[in-house]
């Protein structure tokens, strides 16, 4: 199925979407939504439509009372009925997984524990594809944990359907090896009176690029996205949002906050909010934040915003880019606390707010604890000083 306007896109809506990659034209870095990705790093995942010579493995511990893992084959009516394709990559990846792991929540269930899945990679140098359906029943709540470590060069999407008046907690977690590869496309449809808050970080492998859509199928959902990433040397961390609001009194937020350190390290932070004409009620905001720690690292921050309609309740984006506060270092060092330890602190409390939304103690810890030697282990020093009150800003609130 391709679904695309008859006249070229006006707005995020009426973009191409398809589950055939012949559909997409060949990328050439020129497009909007590609021109920040340095395309060669993809190893091939914008191709034509090349065969997996790699595979990633899925490990999990004993379930909960009220949650099922299996595999359903891509004939399954599940498998690409919340998510569509809407980019080459997305669509190659669909087309190459020959099958969807599917993590089902019976309807009422309230699980007591968090589900952790670890996505296992081996193989940096093949072509890995995946697909994951999450399926969270009406009345259900759920906390549920997606780990990707190993070595890979994946294309993969992730289906959520969250029913109505379901809680989802979902957090992933990209703590790839140094030499990995991944291009994701994860969507979240909401049901009436269902809330997801997705924590996303992101913090290990060379090229990771991470695209999240949210929709809405009935009156009061509410749609939480938060992001931590921290790019060291020669990495780039690549996040994009669309946030789909097509029906009324439906409410989002978008908080993401990057750290970045070394030379040529890069992160892209890309917001776009869609409210529709008859999404009245609406109420949104989104906000990315970004510390550079050193030199030749480079953070790249857009935020949209597309209104329909002027019968909304809030709207309103920010984004911040800068170095350390020098009042905040000048503050601690008069206090005794030596330059190096001030610099981790204010890192520390910079990412704490997200990483508080956490509701896993032992995630938090490691990943605090995994914060704190990237630190250790780079040049957190500028060549000179920035001035104070350097930072730059666009939107409200910022």
């Amino acid at each position: 199925m391709t679904i695309q306007a008859s006249a070229p896109p006006s707005t995020k809506s009426q973009a191409l979407r398809s589950y055939d990659v012949a559909d997409f034209p060949a990328l050439t870095g020129l497009e909007e939504e590609w021109r920040f990705t340095p395309l060669k790093r993809l190893r091939g995942l914008t191709g034509g439509a090349p065969a997996a010579t790699a595979t990633v493995r899925h490990e999990y511990a004993d379930l909960p009372a009220g949650v099922t893992v299996g595999r359903i084959d891509r004939d399954d009516p599940r498998v690409g009925s919340v998510l569509t394709p809407v980019d080459r990559v997305s669509a190659l990846a669909y087309g190459g997984a020959g099958h969807a792991l599917l993590v089902e929540v019976a309807a009422d269930a309230v699980v007591d524990a968090p589900v952790t899945l670890r996505v296992v990679g081996d193989d940096a140098d093949g072509l890995a594809f995946g697909h994951t359906f999450v399926d969270v029943g009406r009345f259900a709540e759920v906390v549920l944990v997606l780990e990707h470590v190993g070595a890979a060069t994946l294309a993969d999407n992730v289906e959520v359907a969250v029913a109505d008046g379901a809680k989802l907690t979902l957090v992933t977690v990209a703590d790839w090896a140094a030499d990995a590869v991944q291009a994701q496309h994860l969507k979240v449809r909401l049901g009436r009176d269902a809330k997801v808050s997705h924590v996303q970080v992101s913090l290990g492998g060379d090229l990771v690029r991470q695209y999240t859509t949210v929709e809405y199928t009935g009156r009061g959902g509410e749609a939480e996205l938060y992001g931590v990433y921290f790019a060291d040397g020669g990495q780039h961390l690549e996040h994009r949002q669309l946030v789909d609001h097509n029906v009324p009194d439906c409410r989002s937020y978008v908080g993401y906050r990057g750290a970045l350190q070394g030379e040529q390290a890069h992160t892209v932070w890309v917001g776009d909010v869609l409210i529709r004409a008859e999404a009245t009620g609406t109420d949104t905001y989104e906000i990315n934040r970004n510390l550079l720690l050193s030199d030749g690292a480079r953070a790249d921050s857009v935020p949209n915003l597309e209104i329909e309609t002027g019968e909304i309740a809030g709207a309103g984006h920010a984004s911040a880019t800068g170095r350390f506060d020098d009042e905040q270092l000048f503050y601690l060092m008069a206090r005794g606390i030596p330059e190096g330890e001030a610099r981790r602190l204010v890192v520390r409390g910079f990412f704490a707010e997200v990483i508080n939304k956490i509701p896993v103690e032992a995630l938090r810890e490691r990943l605090g604890g995994a914060i704190e030697a990237r630190l250790a282990s780079g040049n957190s020093e500028f060549a000179s000083p920035a001035p104070v009150g350097g930072d730059a800003a666009v939107g409200a609130g910022a």
